[in-house]
């Protein structure tokens, strides 16, 4: 029986291009062979375009959490301090990582729904001292706040002489973020949110500094994800461990997507849509959870009324008007809904979402003006 087609809105993962789709379907090829080396040389070029930089990126096949294991792994010895600022579930989660990996956290904690500012980790640098690496989510995909300090938390970084590792997952490719240019040290996003690809795929950029530092760890990393030797064997085009060649096949035409579109335009178009649906949710009488100066582009993030079930909200989207959102995790669990802006949304997408909201509001019997949330975001568009 085939299953019918549902409109993806999770903040990952995400809606995938059938062009994407479609390049999985090439055959099978040799891993060690000249065909995997070319397609390697062509992903290589494409991922330093979209992170902005000179440096090389490495793909693991792997979630991003891999590749947030990987960067710490890398850098963090026993006993190493880490400032990593909380501020939703998946900051946690990389407070947990650290410590996991013998890191000793220092914990910047900031109210959900707002972001850490540079201030806040200048603080916390000072009281410490020696301290290795700051840890920052890029993007906290559990609230829809983006660290908008990100540029000045490096110049933080390197006044002080540790290194910055930005986890991007729900943002690279979706928003502005130039590794080089504002000076990041580690990088990490997976395939499935702004790269519109299946799960599965993982990237790491390290930058000379840490690379630096990587070279003198006194431990060494975990054998899958030592970055030497995926960097000794990217220099020849390979991957060390058997790579998902589909995959592969998929980011490859992901990446060639975004140069045909152009990284400018692709913000623009995140950015638009992003703010069609805040003013769309607003218009009936939903509020964005996040502060405005720090609202993401790529995660949209806003408060049910008192009374409305999350769960009823996404099993009537999804069953009755074929749209899959998410709510929140954590604490937020039954307070918000989550929305993708993300990959290949555009106006169609946002206003089936807006659309299948309002009317899914008004069968639980929640007073809502049909129409209003769609109107408001049209007149984005226009």
């Amino acid at each position: 029986m085939r299953q019918e087609r549902k409109l993806i809105m999770l903040p990952g993962p995400t809606n995938v291009p059938d062009r994407v789709m479609l390049a999985m379907m090439k055959p099978m090829i040799n891993h060690r062979g000249p065909e995997f080396a070319a397609m390697l040389g062509s992903i290589a070029e494409g991922l330093k375009y979209v992170f902005e930089t000179k440096d090389e990126v490495y793909v693991l096949t792997s979630s991003g959490t891999g590749a947030v294991e990987c960067a710490i792994s890398n850098i963090i010895d026993t006993g190493d301090k880490v400032i990593v600022p909380t501020f939703g579930y998946f900051s946690e989660r990389l407070k947990e990582t650290v410590a996991r990996h013998g890191g000793k956290p220092i914990e910047v904690p900031v109210e959900w729904g707002e972001a850490p500012t540079a201030e806040l980790i200048e603080k916390a640098i000072k009281q410490e001292k020696k301290v290795k690496l700051i840890a920052v989510v890029n993007n906290e995909t559990s609230t829809g706040v983006t660290v908008r300090d990100l540029p000045k938390i490096a110049e933080v970084a390197k006044r002080n002489d540790a290194l910055l590792m930005a986890d991007s997952i729900s943002i690279l490719g979706g928003d502005y973020l130039p590794v080089d240019k504002w000076g990041v040290d580690l990088c990490v996003t997976g395939s499935q949110k702004c790269l519109a690809c299946p799960p599965g795929l993982a990237m790491v950029f390290a930058s000379k500094r840490a690379w630096e530092v990587i070279d003198k760890k006194a431990t060494k990393p975990p054998y899958y994800f030592d970055l030497s030797s995926i960097r000794d064997h990217w220099l020849r085009k390979e991957t060390p461990c058997t790579p998902a060649i589909s995959l592969y096949y998929a980011l490859d035409e992901s990446l060639k997507m975004i140069r045909e579109e152009g990284l400018e335009k692709r913000f623009q178009r995140s950015a638009q849509c992003a703010k069609a649906f805040y003013d769309g949710f607003e218009a009936i009488g939903l509020k964005p959870y996040p502060a405005e100066n720090v609202r993401s582009n790529t995660v949209v993030t806003v408060k049910l009324p008192s009374g409305v079930d999350v769960s009823k909200v996404r099993e009537i989207m999804k069953e009755r008007y074929n749209v899959i959102i998410t709510g929140g995790l954590g604490k937020l669990r039954d307070l918000i809904l989550r929305i993708g802006c993300m990959g290949i949304i555009s106006e169609a997408e946002v206003l089936t979402t807006i659309n299948a909201l309002e009317n899914t509001l008004a069968d639980l019997n929640h007073p809502v003006k049909i129409g209003s949330g769609v109107e408001a975001a049209r007149k984005v568009f226009r």
